[in-house]
């Protein structure tokens, strides 16, 4: 499929989600810091299962760069026990302190860097893989990076865009290069978009301080499209079987999907 298609396409697929659910309200948490350690604890785990973590954390006065530097690991594995693979990740935790000391401990100066440079510096941490750096920077650190995850390449795979074992950067810059176009007019909140008869609303979450921060319209934008695809992977396009009744993408599914009319120039 030509490229300029899969790019029309893409951006065909977020305004119907954006239509049809609204704001996301994501990240869900209350520091940069929080969304950091959230990063690295939803690897290989359920984002309610992070969220014991995050608990625990929190009730130890855990929950701050100085809370991780002050305790031992085998203090963090216990609490974080709920997030699975406590082990490494709780020296990854670590290890996120220690580096943040090049910056004096500040997250203003470190995500003061270029973000290509900063890319670089956060994938050569031990653990640190491109989804969690790109969530690292986008949700805690506004830079402008689109997070790919394992919903996004089962949903380009089962619509013929891009094989689910497509390149992580090649996903990434398709992604960015079909969105840039729709940051300078960022649609508001529909007031159509009600929660649905299950109680959803795609992935949405209760709007946190982060969540609301100040980003520029391309963040917001990035932000939006992955915890919107998020909605779709929870509820619609399941592992190993999809739910396509009601999903917003249903009408996009290749075998049933007439052809898109391209983007005004």
């Amino acid at each position: 499929m030509p490229r300029r298609h899969n790019e029309n396409e893409l951006r065909h697929y977020y305004r119907a989600l954006y239509r049809a659910w609204g704001a996301q309200h994501w990240w869900p948490a209350d520091t940069r810091f929080e969304v950091i350690v959230g990063a690295c604890l939803t690897q290989n785990t359920a984002w309610t299962n992070v969220e014991l973590a995050l608990t625990n954390l929190r009730a130890a006065k855990a929950l701050s760069i100085e809370g991780i530097r002050r305790l031992t690991v085998t203090k963090i594995e216990r609490l974080i026990r709920p997030s699975g693979y406590f082990r490494q990740k709780a020296q990854r935790l670590k290890t996120f302190v220690a580096f943040l000391d090049k910056y004096e401990g500040s997250l203003d100066k470190l995500f003061a860097q270029r973000t290509g440079q900063l890319r670089d510096e956060l994938l050569a941490l031990n653990g640190i893989g491109p989804e969690t750096a790109d969530s690292i920077l986008l949700y805690a650190g506004n830079h402008p990076v689109f997070v790919v995850d394992a919903y996004t390449r089962r949903i380009l795979d089962r619509h013929k865009i891009l094989n689910a074992n497509a390149d992580y950067e090649d996903i990434r810059e398709l992604f960015q290069r079909a969105l840039e176009p729709l940051a300078h007019d960022l649609e508001e909140t529909p007031a159509n978009a009600a929660p649905l008869e299950s109680g959803f609303r795609g992935s949405a979450h209760r709007p946190s301080a982060m969540s609301t921060s100040e980003r520029t319209a391309l963040v917001q934008l990035y932000n939006e499209m992955h915890g919107l695809i998020v909605g779709v992977g929870k509820h619609y396009c399941k592992k190993p079987a999809p739910a396509c009744e009601g999903c917003p993408l249903q009408p996009f599914l290749p075998v049933r999907s007439p052809r898109l009319p391209r983007d005004s120039e």
